[in-house]
């Protein structure tokens, strides 16, 4: 189950480093699809950057083997901010087509409630 678990958590890890890098730094490129306009730029930015620090906190804890209960903290933390940008894509469009960042937010997410649950249970 460990193994299970690092995979998931490497694989989210990447999911929130690049989503983030993406929201901070290649923000001209996807400021005129429709659902960023619900928020400011600074706000994106923000989220970006909390999506990298979450991502960075998801692997180094487990590989220094120092406050590992940040890992789920982490995840947990990134399940909710990824349900609420969940619900704000989803007041634009329900599609389920890769095009739609409803569906990654989704199975991040889920991947997210994963990892969060994994690392919590394995605590106790």
């Amino acid at each position: 189950m460990n193994a299970v678990l690092w995979i998931l958590q490497i694989v989210l890890a990447v999911f929130c480093f690049t989503g983030g890098a993406y929201k901070v730094f290649m923000f001209h490129e996807v400021a005129s699809e429709a659902w960023y306009g619900a928020l400011p730029r600074l706000v994106w930015g923000a989220l970006g950057v909390f999506e990298i620090v979450c991502g960075l906190v998801l692997v180094v804890p487990a590989l220094t083997r120092g406050r590992r209960e940040l890992v789920a903290i982490a995840a947990a933390a990134l399940m909710v901010e990824t349900v609420a940008l969940a619900a704000i894509y989803g007041s634009y469009s329900l599609q389920m087509r890769a095009e739609n960042p409803l569906v990654w937010v989704l199975m991040t997410a889920l991947l997210a409630a994963l990892v969060a649950y994994g690392r919590y249970a394995g605590r106790r």
